[in-house]
């Protein structure tokens, strides 16, 4: 296969590279002082003392922490297959041929991108039983996480299949493919590739928001720190909880982002796609 060619930017040369990792190694040491700078003010205001974090022992406690990671996971995973699925229905509704078909999906795109998720999950949660529909705070949540990040879903879908060359799509078409076999085996096999890292980091960010249900009172792990951040008869510890929650969440991000890495590595190592680079060898 022929080498990747620079698209956006040249390859750095060694004074480059220097300055690069100066700014690395600077930035690295500024990260690590405020890190320390912080630790310090935690142990001189007795956050680090044993009695501060007695909390964690209770079993109460660590089942209701437990409690909300498994709200906010179920409210993730199904907040995340419902919004890929629409970002994928409204990026091919986008890329149709029928202009009122792109019309209204560009329209609804557009609508709940502009439209803040925590004002969906307090129209559906409180501006619904107005009109008689009373829906649970989960489904509220649910609701407003799969319209936003669908409608941001559907234009990284669409930007991945339009940034996959022309060439390859009017080879299918010139075999004879219809345009939904050309999608289905030509264009979107190429584009899931490219568009992965983008779809983890919506998907990381899907998980965050999750974290915006306790406005309308879903149990999840943000409304049990609040809870029992502030509960009295455990001193209200207030710093360590939050500590523990943000541990959770960079944990689950952590995972995320490993799991991206694994489905690529394991597309990169696909037979059908190591037989496509073997078919087009480099003709230079």
């Amino acid at each position: 296969m022929s080498a990747p060619t620079a698209v956006l930017f040249d390859v750095p040369g060694p004074r480059a590279r220097a300055r690069n990792t100066l700014a690395g190694v600077v930035t690295l040491a500024v990260v690590l002082a405020l890190v320390g700078v912080l630790v310090w003010r935690m142990a001189a205001t007795g956050q680090l003392e044993g009695r501060v974090w007695e909390w964690v022992l209770y079993e109460n406690v660590q089942l209701a922490i437990l409690d909300g990671l498994v709200k906010t996971l179920q409210a993730f995973a199904t907040g995340a297959v419902l919004a890929l699925v629409l970002g994928a229905l409204l990026a091919l509704g986008r890329l149709s041929d029928q202009r009122w078909l792109r019309s209204v999906c560009s329209g609804v795109v557009e609508l709940f991108r502009a439209v803040p998720l925590v004002v969906l999950m307090f129209l559906f949660y409180y501006g619904l039983p107005s009109a008689g529909v009373t829906v649970s705070t989960f489904v509220a949540v649910v609701l407003g996480l799969m319209l936003y990040n669908g409608a941001v879903l559907a234009e990284v879908f669409r930007a991945g299949v339009l940034a996959v060359p022309r060439g390859q799509s009017e080879a299918a078409y010139a075999l004879g493919m219809r345009k939904s076999g050309v999608m289905r085996f030509v264009l979107l096999p190429q584009a899931v590739r490219s568009m992965l890292p983008s779809i983890v980091s919506q998907l990381v960010v899907l998980l965050k928001d999750t974290a915006l249900g306790f406005l309308i009172t879903y149990p999840e792990l943000l409304f049990q720190a609040q809870f029992l951040g502030s509960n009295a008869a455990l001193g209200s510890p207030l710093i360590p909880v939050a500590l523990v929650v943000a541990a959770i969440y960079i944990a689950l991000c952590l995972l995320l982002s490993a799991l991206a890495t694994w489905l690529e590595q394991r597309s990169r190592r696909n037979p059908a796609v190591i037989a496509i680079a073997i078919e087009r060898p480099d003709d230079a």
